[in-house]
Parts: structure tokens; C-alpha cells; sequence
């Protein structure tokens, strides 16, 4: 059964995911606020997190940032101010995804199952991307910058995944975003400006012209890295 913790200050509706979310087969653990949370995270170790925005004390905004410093499980944001600017911050910060309040338990589901079967069936996938500087191990998850194991979120590696395995190929933003998210949802073309930016820090790859990533204008992105001659 797969884990998944909750932190909203909105008891009475955390409990009722946490019944809704168990008929479909996943443990819901709820945390009222960022220190509850914190203690859960590390004695649940769950595989999502769901971090509600408008928190007292602590926002969901310091809470990720905090997490991204130690770990990289996937995070859907909760928000019930709907604003682009904070659904970009979230991005920014290093979230997965995000839901807008008011929802529906069963989009919520939705989404958290289908972050859980991407990375489900990534992760199963046995084999290696091998370019001059750039090793990724989908066996492992594990992505290598001239020999350096790079910390990547779980958004971040399939992203680059979708980039490396159509190496070369010109994909525009609506393409990732639809591969990204595999379900029916009001998208931000400019979460993926802000993903790949996120990604090419972590890689090294801001200089001019691009090691590994190339963005085309108006168009979108293309993996440019040069395959090594054993890939």
C-alpha cells in the first residue's frame, strides 16, 4: 500500500481524504502543521507529500523548501488562492504538481496516483542513457555530471528522462507537459520554462551554447548532449 502523508491545518477534511484515500488503496498519515509534519516525514517516510499552502506559522512554501534540502519525494501543493504566482512559486521551490482549492477527492487521487505510476514504472525500467558527461541509470534513478551523482526531484529526472530518450528531437511545451502529467488538468506552459531551468542548474548546463539541453525559440526544448561511443 503506498504511503502518503498530509499536511493542512483543515482537520476535519484531512480526515475525510485520509477514509477516501484508503478505499483506493493508499495510507493517508495527516499532520496539522509543520512541526507534526516534519516528526511524520521522517517516522513515516512516506512516497508523496501533500502541503497545503496557507499553514499557520510555517507556510507550505517554507516547508518545501525545507524538504528539498533533504529529500526529493515527489510534493503536490495545495492552494486555495489559485494565483499563477504562487503555483510558480511552488514550482520554483521544487514542487511536482499542484491542486487548487476547492477539489474533488477523486482528482486528488488522480493526481497522486498517476506522480506514484510514473515513478513506479520509470524506476522498473532496466537499462542506460550514456552521454559524453551525462550517465543516467534508470535501474537506479541515478543521473551522473562528469562522474557526480546529481540530486534530482522525481519531476526533475523524468523530465530529463523524456528530454535524453528523444535525444535530438524538437518537443514543445504542451508535448512535455502532456508526457509530464499523463492527465487532464489547467496547465502552466510556463511550469515547464521554470522545470527546465530548475533541471539545467542541477546539470551544469547554463552556459552558452548547451551541453545537454537547447531551448529552441518558440518552439520549445531539444536534448542536444553528445552520446558516448558505448552508449
Amino acid at each position: 500500500m503506498s504511503k502518503v502523508l498530509i499536511i493542512d491545518d483543515d482537520k476535519k477534511h484531512s480526515e475525510l481524504l485520509k477514509a477516501y484515500f484508503e478505499r483506493h488503496g493508499i495510507k493517508l498519515t495527516c499532520a496539522f502543521d509543520a512541526e507534526d509534519g516534519f516528526k511524520k516525514l521522517a517516522r513515516v517516510e512516506p512516497d508523496l507529500l501533500l502541503l497545503d499552502v496557507m499553514l499557520p506559522g510555517k507556510d507550505g512554501f517554507q516547508i518545501c523548501r525545507e524538504v528539498r534540502k533533504k529529500s526529493n519525494i515527489p510534493i503536490i501543493m495545495l492552494t486555495a488562492r489559485g494565483d499563477v504566482i504562487d503555483r510558480v512559486s511552488g514550482l520554483e521551490l521544487g514542487a511536482d504538481d499542484y491542486v487548487g482549492k476547492p477539489f474533488e477527492p477523486r482528482e486528488l487521487v488522480a493526481r497522486v496516483q498517476a506522480i506514484l505510476r510514473r515513478a513506479e514504472q520509470i524506476g522498473s525500467v532496466v537499462g542506460k542513457l550514456q552521454f559524453d558527461g551525462l550517465a543516467i541509470a534508470t535501474a537506479t534513478r541515478t543521473v551522473k555530471v562528469d562522474g557526480k551523482t546529481v540530486d534530482l526531484t522525481s519531476m526533475e529526472y523524468e523530465l530529463l528522462l523524456i528530454l535524453a530518450r528523444r535525444h535530438g528531437r524538437k518537443l514543445s511545451r504542451d508535448e512535455i507537459l502532456s508526457e509530464l502529467r499523463g492527465i487532464d488538468a489547467a496547465l502552466l506552459t510556463r511550469s515547464v520554462d521554470i522545470m527546465i531551468s530548475r533541471l539545467r542548474q542541477k546539470l551544469g548546463d547554463n552556459a552558452k551554447p548547451a551541453r545537454f539541453i537547447q531551448t529552441i525559440w518558440g518552439r520549445g526544448y531539444s536534448f542536444v548532449g553528445v552520446p558516448a561511443d558505448d552508449a
